[in-house]
C-alpha cells in the first residue's frame, strides 16, 4: 500500500499515477477536438464513451423554470409559486459589476478562448499535479453553462440529476461537444446572459435576479461592486460560501473575487480595497413560495387553480406532462376570482366562525350563466399548524378536498322538486306527508331492478304536529321530509338521478349518486362548489355551466411570450325555464317565511334552502340571486362534532341548523360581494296558495327555537329518521325529547377524511 507524505498529501507514486491519468485525459480531449473524424476516443472501457462524431450536434436547451404568478380577475396578485425561484433577465438588465465578477472568478480568459481553454487545461494539469489534488479546475464558463443545462433538464428527478452531474469521462466529452456548438451559435454575450440566468446561487435562488433579491432585496441591475463579488463567489460552492450561514467564509471568498477583478484590470486596486472593507450588509428576503402566501385568504382558491391545471387535459395529455409545465413555471395565470367577493367571503367567515372553533366553515361563490368561481374561502387558514388545514373543504377529492364531501341535508330537496316538475307534476302537487312513515317500496330506479325497503326503514318529520297533507310550496318552506320521499316514490329515482346528472352533482369522490330514496334527505356527501354550481342553474333559468377558475394563461419561453389554451365553461340546459322559474318561486318562500329567514337579503331578490344533517354534524345554506350563487357548509371535517350546546364564533348555540349559522354567513358574504351590482329580479311563476285552514295552529318556520322542519337532525339529515319509534326514533315524544335515532345506513370506514385543528383523521357520520 503506497505511503502518504507526512503532510497528508499523495505519495510520489500516487502523484505520478494521477498526473499520468490526467495527462492522458487531456491528450485525448485535445486529440478528439482536433481530429473528431478519427472516431472513438478510446479513453475508457467499451461502451463508456461515445464516438465524438456520434454525439448529437444540437444541445436541446429546456426553457428555464421560473416563477408562476397567479392573478385575480382584476389583475391583482394572488400568489407567486415556483419549483425554482428564477426571473430571467436580459444582459443589459444585469449590473456590469456582476458580469465582470462572474467572468473574473469563473473563467478569466472567457473572451480570449473558444469553447475549451487549452491553456487553462495545461495550467490546471500542472498545478493539480504539483498539489497532489484537484486545486484548480479547467472548465470554461461555456462548459459550466452546458452542465447547468443538463441539470435543468433533469428537473427534480434525483436519478437524472445524478446522471447530469456524474464525474465520468463520457459526460465530460458530451459537455465539450455541446460547448463547441454553443460557442458557434450563441456568442459570448448570450452565453454569459444564459449562464447568469441558469446558475444556482444558494438559498433556493436560481439566476442572478433571484439571488440579488434574496440576499440584498434589490434587482440585479442595481448590484454594487462588493455585492456582485459576493454573489459571484457563491457559485463555486453555494453551501460553503453561504453568507447567511457563514458570514466570515463568504467575506473571505468575496475578497478573493475582488482581488481577482483588480488583477485583471476590471476595477482599480483602490476600488477593490475599498470594497473589501465594506460590510456584507445583507438585506435577506426569505423566499415566499406557494399558495400559503396568497392574499385575501385565497390560499384554497390558489390550490384549486393548481389542481385544475394538473387535472385538465387541455394543459397536457397526462398528469406527468401537465406537472412538467407547471414546475417549469414562467406562467401568468389570470383567474376568475373577484377580489371584492373574496374579501367579503373571508370577512364573513372570520366574523361568524373562529379558526380555533371545534367546527369549520367553508363558502364558495359562483356566477350563474358563466360558471366563474368568484370566491372560495374557509374559516381555518391554509397550513399544517394548529387550527390550520391543507384540506380544501369547498371542492372534491380530485381537487384537494374531502374524500366524499359532506352530507347536504335538505339542500338536496330542490333537485327532487325540479325533477318532479320536469316530469309534469304541478307546483301545487299534494301528498299526504304523514309525521312518520316507512320508506315506500318498491321504488323504480333507472334499471329494471327497483329499490326495495328490505329492512322496513322509517323516516319522520320534525314533530308529531308536522303532518300533511301538504302542497309543494309549504313542504319546501317547512322542509317536510315525508313529502319529498313520497314525491320520489311517485316519480321514481331515475328522474332525480337524471336531474342531478344534468347539474353534474357528484359525490366528493367523483362517483354518481346512489339510487335510493334517502337521497331526498341529503344522505350523500357533496362539496360546496358542487352545490353552488348546481343552484346557479336555477338562477340562470335552467342553464348549467361547469365551474371555471382560469380565464387566461401566458407563458414565457426564452424571450417569447405565448398564450396557452385554457378550459372553457360548458353550458347546457339542465331543465326548462318554467321549471327553473318555479323553483325560484319556491325557494324565495324559504328565505321569506321559511327555514332560511335569517339568510334573506333585504335589498334584492334572493332564494335558497337550509340543510341540517343527522345529529347536527353538518349544517348548510345554499342560495342565490339572479347574478350570484353561493354555498356555505359548517361542521367538522372528521364528522365527529355534534353541534349542540356549542360556541361558534364566540356565540353560544344550543342547536345549530342551516338557517342559524350558515345562513348569516351566506347573507353577509353575498351582501358584500354584490354591493354596487344591479339588483336583478327573478323570473317567477304564480303558485296558488293552499288551503290556509290546514296551517292553523302550526308555525311556518322550522328554524325557530321550537325546532321545526329540517332542524332537529333526526328527520332532515344524512340518516335522520330512518329508524322507527320502537328503535328510538323519537315518535313517542313528538320527535323532540326522545333518544337520538340509531343510524340504519352503513357508513364505510374512511367515508370522510379531513383535519380538525390541522391534524384530524377520518371519521364516521
Amino acid at each position: 500500500m503506497p505511503k502518504k507524505r507526512s503532510g497528508g498529501g499523495l505519495s510520489a507514486t500516487q502523484q505520478a499515477a494521477k498526473f499520468l491519468g490526467v495527462s492522458v485525459l487531456a491528450g485525448a480531449v485535445l486529440a478528439g477536438i482536433a481530429l473528431p473524424a478519427v472516431g472513438a476516443l478510446g479513453l475508457a472501457a467499451k461502451g463508456s464513451v461515445e464516438s465524438f462524431d456520434e454525439l448529437p450536434a444540437n444541445l436541446k436547451t429546456p426553457p428555464l423554470s421560473q416563477r408562476t404568478t397567479i392573478l385575480d380577475a382584476e389583475g391583482g396578485m394572488i400568489a407567486s409559486v415556483y419549483s425554482r425561484d428564477r426571473t430571467v433577465l436580459d444582459l443589459k438588465d444585469i449590473s456590469p459589476y456582476m458580469q465582470k465578477a462572474i467572468v473574473a472568478i469563473e473563467d478569466a480568459r472567457f473572451y480570449q478562448h473558444g469553447a475549451v481553454d487549452l491553456k487553462g487545461i495545461l495550467r490546471a494539469l500542472n498545478k493539480n499535479a504539483q498539489s497532489g489534488g484537484v486545486s484548480e479546475g479547467a472548465s470554461t464558463l461555456t462548459q459550466q453553462y452546458v452542465k447547468n443545462v443538463f441539470v435543468e433538464e433533469a428537473g427534480d428527478d434525483p436519478t437524472k440529476v445524478a446522471q447530469a452531474t456524474q464525474q465520468t469521462l463520457g459526460r465530460k466529452i458530451k459537455e465539450l461537444k455541446f460547448a463547441i456548438q454553443v460557442e458557434e451559435e450563441l456568442g459570448k454575450k448570450k452565453i454569459l446572459e444564459n449562464y447568469l440566468n441558469i446558475t444556482f446561487f444558494g438559498q433556493q435562488a436560481y439566476g442572478v435576479e433571484a439571488a440579488a433579491q434574496r440576499y440584498f432585496s434589490k434587482s440585479a441591475k442595481d448590484l454594487k461592486l462588493q455585492e456582485a463579488a459576493l454573489l459571484a463567489g457563491i457559485v463555486q460552492s453555494p453551501s460553503r460560501y453561504d453568507p447567511i450561514n457563514d458570514e466570515a467564509e463568504a467575506t473571505k471568498r468575496r475578497n478573493v473575487v475582488l482581488q481577482r477583478m483588480a488583477d485583471l484590470g476590471d476595477v482599480s486596486q483602490q476600488e477593490a480595497d475599498a470594497a473589501k472593507k465594506a460590510p456584507l450588509d445583507l438585506k435577506v428576503h426569505r423566499p415566499e413560495n406557494g399558495c400559503i402566501t396568497a392574499v385575501k385568504g385565497a390560499s384554497f382558491f390558489c390550490e384549486y387553480v393548481k389542481h385544475v391545471f394538473l387535472n385538465d387535459p387541455v394543459f397536457g395529455k397526462n398528469r406527468e406532462a401537465r406537472a412538467k409545465i407547471w414546475n417549469r413555471g414562467g406562467l401568468t395565470i389570470k383567474t376568475t376570482m373577484d377580489p371584492k367577493a373574496q374579501k367579503s367571503v373571508q370577512a364573513s367567515l372570520k366574523q361568524h366562525v373562529y379558526k380555533s372553533d371545534k367546527v369549520a366553515a367553508a363558502a364558495t361563490l359562483v356566477e350563474p350563466g358563466t360558471g366563474k368561481v368568484l370566491a372560495m374561502g374557509q374559516s381555518k387558514p391554509y397550513g399544517s399548524g394548529k387550527n390550520q388545514t391543507e384540506l380544501n373543504y369547498s371542492v372534491d377529492a380530485a381537487y384537494g378536498g374531502s374524500n366524499f364531501g359532506f352530507p347536504t341535508g335538505s339542500t338536496f330537496k330542490p333537485f327532487v322538486a325540479a325533477a318532479a316538475l320536469e316530469e309534469g307534476r304541478p307546483p301545487t302537487q299534494e301528498y299526504s306527508s304523514p309525521y312518520q312513515m316507512q320508506y315506500p317500496s318498491p321504488v323504480q330506479t333507472c334499471d329494471s331492478k327497483p329499490w326495495t325497503n328490505l329492512r322496513g326503514e322509517k323516516l319522520e318529520n320534525e314533530s308529531e304536529s308536522e303532518h300533511g297533507p301538504y302542497r309543494l310550496r309549504k313542504a319546501m318552506e317547512l322542509s317536510v321530509n315525508t313529502y319529498f320521499v313520497q314525491m320520489i316514490a311517485d316519480i321514481g329515482l331515475c328522474p332525480v338521478v337524471n336531474m342531478t346528472d344534468h347539474l353534474q352533482v357528484r359525490q366528493g369522490n367523483g362517483d354518481k349518486l346512489p339510487e335510493r330514496p334517502a337521497i331526498a334527505l341529503g344522505s350523500v356527501g357533496l362539496s360546496p362548489l358542487t352545490m353552488a354550481s348546481a343552484y346557479a342553474a336555477f338562477a340562470s333559468r335552467g342553464m348549467y355551466c361547469t365551474p371555471v377558475a382560469i380565464e387566461a394563461i401566458t407563458q414565457r419561453v426564452g424571450d417569447q411570450q405565448k398564450t396557452l389554451e385554457v378550459p372553457k365553461s360548458t353550458c347546457s340546459r339542465a331543465m326548462s325555464e318554467k321549471t327553473a322559474d318555479t323553483v325560484n318561486s319556491l325557494l324565495q318562500g324559504v328565505v321569506d317565511s321559511g327555514t332560511g329567514k335569517e339568510a334573506g337579503l333585504t335589498s334584492r331578490d334572493s332564494a335558497g334552502k337550509t340543510g341540517t344533517t343527522d345529529e347536527r354534524r353538518n349544517a348548510w345554506f345554499v342560495g342565490y340571486t339572479p347574478n350570484l350563487s353561493g354555498a356555505v357548509w359548517v361542521g367538522s371535517a372528521t364528522q365527529k362534532v355534534k353541534m349542540r350546546n356549542i360556541y361558534i364564533g364566540g356565540q353560544y348555540h344550543d342547536l345549530v341548523y342551516g338557517g342559524r349559522v350558515p345562513g348569516p354567513i351566506w347573507r353577509d358574504a353575498m351582501s358584500g360581494a354584490l354591493e354596487g351590482k344591479p339588483a336583478d329580479q327573478f323570473h317567477t311563476v304564480h303558485i296558488p296558495d293552499e288551503d290556509e285552514d290546514r296551517d292553523k295552529g302550526r308555525g311556518d318556520d322550522d328554524d325557530d327555537d321550537h325546532g321545526r322542519g329540517d332542524d332537529n337532525g333526526n328527520g332532515d339529515g344524512f340518516i335522520g329518521g330512518l329508524v322507527g319509534g320502537a328503535n328510538g326514533g323519537g315518535a313517542a315524544n313528538g320527535g323532540t325529547g326522545g333518544p337520538e335515532p340509531d343510524p340504519s345506513v352503513s357508513i364505510p370506514e374512511g367515508f370522510w377524511r379531513g383535519q380538525s385543528n390541522g391534524n384530524g383523521t377520518g371519521g364516521r357520520g
